[in-house]
């Protein structure tokens, strides 16, 4: 079977786990500039640049990536959220995008293989990309409102660098993650949809949406519902959302795009909203005994945990839903759905 028929059979069975956030495991084992920057000899100061570590220190990928796989993982996301031209030139390390997406992939791919043959248990690779530091969608000068950092083009070209790295290290999925502007995740769409033709096998999108405000809309004012509809074009194996609010904020928008979509839903909250000190301390107990509600409702197929989130929480969450039955993808009647910053549907 293909990935995402393996993936489809598996969440028949039961709720699936994702993994959790890189970044505050990365800054717990507080690492030097020499931890950062290796013997790369970049120009630039590496410390901060979390991505690299696939290459400078791939022990602590690794680490953090089996602890995951040991609170209960079925899905693990590769360590390169940042991992593309755009967001490395702020580091000078623009040269090293496919090393360390091949690199990450590569670590992530052992592990799950690892895994699997352990229980026996498909474990699953999803390459994340995720939204770069430039929009589509909007100016970055409020003088000119034409004006563009980037083009589609150039984006797209970007994440299928990104892409084509992460499948040849060994990745199942493309997760285009935290998707803050929908018309960024149209580029990653084409630039999967481009590598795919070129590489002539079918490369599975998984995607992920952020949430700026709780009216529930994007960055670029797009409402849940517009976005997927925005985007089911792409066939995405999994649909969902991630990042935004913790999962009390959540809720009411895994809801809406839990009757909506015909296919999986995947959603990662952060440990609850950040205290004035900008961390993270809602508990894993908290965490699970939130989203084992969506699954006690029939509302998500995969569950995980996004920026605070800790072993801890992905292991609270496998258990509390361990045995509960996974969300049945609803069919939906044949209609012309459209997508404004609002949802359109004509009847057919």
């Amino acid at each position: 079977m293909s990935a995402r028929e393996r993936l489809n059979a598996a969440a028949k069975e039961r709720v699936l786990i994702f993994d959790g956030a890189f970044g505050t495991q990365i800054q717990e084992r507080k690492l030097s500039e020499e931890d950062y920057a290796g013997d790369l000899g970049l120009k630039a100061d590496q410390k901060g640049n979390n991505d690299i570590l696939a290459l400078t220190r791939p022990d602590v990928i690794e680490d953090i990536t089996r602890s995951y796989l040991d609170a209960g993982s079925d899905v693990i996301s590769t360590n390169t959220f940042s991992a593309n031209r755009i967001s490395q030139a702020d580091y000078a390390a623009e040269d090293q995008v496919a090393a360390i997406n091949v690199a990450s992939g590569k670590i992530a791919r052992a592990l799950a293989d690892e895994y699997e043959a352990k229980d026996g248990k498909p474990r699953f690779v999803a390459g994340a990309i995720g939204p770069t530091n430039k929009t589509l969608s909007l100016s970055p000068d409020v003088e000119d409102p034409g004006f563009r950092e980037v083009d589609f083009d150039e984006l797209t070209d970007v994440y299928k660098e990104q892409a084509a790295a992460l499948i040849e290290g060994g990745c199942d999925f493309i997760l285009i993650e935290t998707v803050f502007d929908t018309l960024n995740a149209k580029a990653g769409i084409m630039a999967c949809k481009q590598l795919e033709s070129e590489l002539g096998c079918d490369i599975p999108i998984m995607i992920s949406m952020t949430l700026t405000d709780l009216s529930g809309r994007n960055l670029s004012g797009h409402t849940v519902e517009a976005f997927w509809y925005a985007v089911r074009h792409a066939k995405p194996a999994t649909i969902g959302l991630n990042c935004s609010f913790g999962a009390d904020q959540l809720r009411p928008h895994v809801q809406t795009l839990s009757g909506l979509a015909d296919t999986l839903l995947m959603a990662y909250p952060n440990a609850g909203l950040p205290n004035e000190l900008g961390e993270y301390d809602e508990l894993p107990v908290t965490t699970a005994a939130l989203v084992k509600q969506w699954a006690e409702n029939g509302q998500a197929n995969i569950l995980g945990g996004c920026c605070g989130s800790s072993p801890a929480h992905i292991e609270a969450i496998a258990k509390a839903v361990e045995g509960l039955p996974p969300r049945k993808v609803p069919s939906t009647d044949p209609a012309m759905r459209l997508s404004g910053l609002e949802a359109f549907v004509v009847a057919a």
